[in-house]
């Protein structure tokens, strides 16, 4: 039973990940179309939700994964990106941070496929499981 159970809570925190991960696009999209949203953690990766769990968690318990290191460099590199169109918003570029959001989707892209993979092989590393 205890591999049923352990299986649940991994599901759970890899869908968490994806929910912080979606969340950060919209905020991201809020930012930029100006809504006043807290812009720290849409810049920062380490004050990120998503940056928080990569560190504290995915770099610990999953480094023997090399998908968590790519998973920490995409995540790094997609709040480069987003700090830089916070940036052209900041000076008056909104039309191009906004047509910037379309440079973010590979990021996203990226690190949704890297969350979905690393979840895959490590269900793959608790056999007995049949699910």
């Amino acid at each position: 039973m205890g591999d049923v159970s352990m299986h649940e809570d991994l599901k759970q925190e890899f869908e968490m990940a994806q929910v912080r991960h979606l969340l950060f696009k919209s905020k991201l999209r809020s930012a930029l179309y100006g809504s006043g949203t807290a812009e720290a953690p849409i810049r920062d990766a380490q004050v990120c939700a998503l940056g928080v769990w990569i560190r504290e968690r995915a770099l610990v318990a999953y480094a023997h994964l090399p998908e968590s290191r790519e998973l920490d460099k995409a995540h790094q590199q997609i709040h480069k990106e987003a700090s830089r169109l916070l940036d052209l918003r900041q000076t008056g570029q909104v039309e191009q941070a906004i047509a910037g959001l379309s440079s973010v989707q590979g990021y996203v892209d990226e690190i949704a496929r890297l969350l979905r993979t690393m979840e895959q092989k490590l269900r793959a590393e608790s056999p007995g499981l049949g699910r």
